[in-house]
């Protein structure tokens, strides 16, 4: 599962390539998109090619080829048949890992999510864990991240760690939540609402605290519970 901004990109993509040969360009795809820069174009790209869904080539205009596209892309486009492109293989995810005991539950882990500036929103399940039953509410639905960078560290969250979110979109002051920014950025932040403007807060001194307006963020969980492995 991708964001709706990665799938309309690579269906734009996708479209351009089975009609001209060549894909967008950057500001054809920024104004297709409806995004203020070409900075969120390169972070949508970025995301898909480290999904395994298109392959940046060296040395060539407009160098994007589409390796694989995922299901709901394929139903609505009536099938893809992807190119072998040497080395290019994307592994698989690993199987699942199973659950302990029977109080564990085991949660997809959707992906990366950052504890710094933010980075490409992440729904595709890389593996699953095995968590706790008593760690999640009842009722809810959950998912994991696994989190990059450092701006949480003050919080007792580091890199490498699994954090276990509570979906919702929903927080109260002092939460720390997972962030939408702006349809296509994904962050672990403490949530403060600030008049009509959201602070998202990092627990380092080293990174500021980003103000956004209420319609630039969506909040899409909050967390519950953190997984460490040494």
């Amino acid at each position: 599962m991708l964001t709706k901004k990665q799938l309309d990109l690579l269906e734009l993509i996708h479209r351009r390539m089975q009609r001209d040969g060549v894909p967008p360009s950057f500001d054809e795809m920024k104004d297709a998109l409806d995004l203020r820069s070409k900075s969120g174009i390169h972070r949508l790209i970025t995301a898909l090619e480290e999904r395994g869904f298109i392959r940046r080539l060296a040395h060539r205009a407009r160098a994007i080829e589409i390796v694989k596209l995922p299901e709901s892309l394929e139903t609505k486009l009536g099938g893809f048949t992807p190119r072998v492109i040497e080395g290019s293989r994307v592994d698989p995810p690993r199987d699942a890992r199973p659950v302990a005991a029977a109080s564990a539950v085991d949660l997809p882990v959707m992906g990366r999510i950052a504890a710094g500036t933010p980075i490409e929103a992440i729904s595709e399940v890389s593996t699953h864990v095995a968590v706790p039953q008593q760690m999640l509410g009842s009722g809810k639905s959950h998912y994991a991240l696994e989190v990059k960078g450092d701006s949480m560290i003050e919080a007792g969250i580091n890199e490498g760690d699994i954090v276990v979110i509570e979906e919702g979109s929903t927080a109260e002051n002092g939460d720390i939540v997972v962030a939408l920014v702006e349809g296509y950025e994904a962050t672990l932040k403490r949530f403060r609402k600030k008049g009509n403007m959201i602070a998202l807060e990092a627990a380092n001194p080293a990174y500021q605290t980003r103000m956004l307006r209420e319609d630039q963020v969506n909040v899409q969980g909050k967390l519950v519970g953190l997984i460490r492995t040494y």
